[in-house]
């Protein structure tokens, strides 16, 4: 059933803000402790989405980011953003990672290729990597694209999860996770952090266009 409210999800399995209950409705569903609310419209649950998040709903569960959010909440491109992706030949393999300018594609930093990788610990310390970058740039409006829901998750929690074996190969992989999961429990993310919508705007701009 379709209406024309706007949905905010605080607690669930993506925490954002959803202009349907179905989509609503597949993040809390069964999740214990989910919190969400309806809005009349889509600037009151952005608004009401971002105030939560400001008095520090999400330290509750565990996680450190101010406006971590669905791009439903975002419904146009911000070409002002920096998107990021990885890549992996094999798993485990090579891995790199980098980060792009929406607006003009201009690189703003690209890493590796390095052995021992997962395309999943490359898009997550992307979005480190990005988030470190505008910190230390002091700018905290600028926004980052993802299309990786594992690397939005692992955000989300606050740490990595991955399930490589460590080997004398992959160590310094290993290493870069540690230091990825070591700022992103001590740092709070103040930048939007946005779902790139791949079905409606194609392939991220950081994509490497091996698919």
């Amino acid at each position: 059933m379709s209406s024309n409210k706007y949905y905010v999800v605080w607690n669930g399995v993506e925490p954002g803000v959803y202009d349907s209950w179905e989509e609503c409705e597949l993040q809390v569903k069964n999740f214990p402790g989910a919190k969400y609310r309806a809005f009349p419209t889509q600037r009151a649950a952005v608004e009401a989405y971002r105030g939560e998040a400001d008095l520090g709903i999400f330290k509750a569960i565990g996680q450190h980011t101010r406006q971590f959010v669905n791009y439903a909440a975002f419904p146009e491109i911000r070409l002002d953003a920096i998107a990021v992706d990885g890549a992996c030949s094999k798993n485990p393999g090579p891995m790199e990672y980098r980060g792009v300018m929406v607006g003009d594609g201009s690189e703003v930093f690209h890493v590796g290729p390095i052995d021992g990788g997962t395309n999943n610990i490359a898009e997550y310390i992307a979005l480190i990597h990005a988030a470190a970058l505008l910190a230390r740039r002091g700018d905290y409006t600028t926004p980052i694209y993802s299309d990786s829901k594992t690397a939005l998750g692992w955000l989300a929690k606050g740490h990595s999860n991955t399930k490589i074996t460590p080997t004398a190969a992959n160590a310094q992989i290993r290493q870069l996770l540690a230091r990825a999961d070591a700022w992103r429990s001590a740092n709070r993310i103040l930048n939007p952090v946005i779902k790139w919508d791949t079905d409606r705007w194609g392939e991220i701009p950081a994509d490497f266009g091996r698919k």
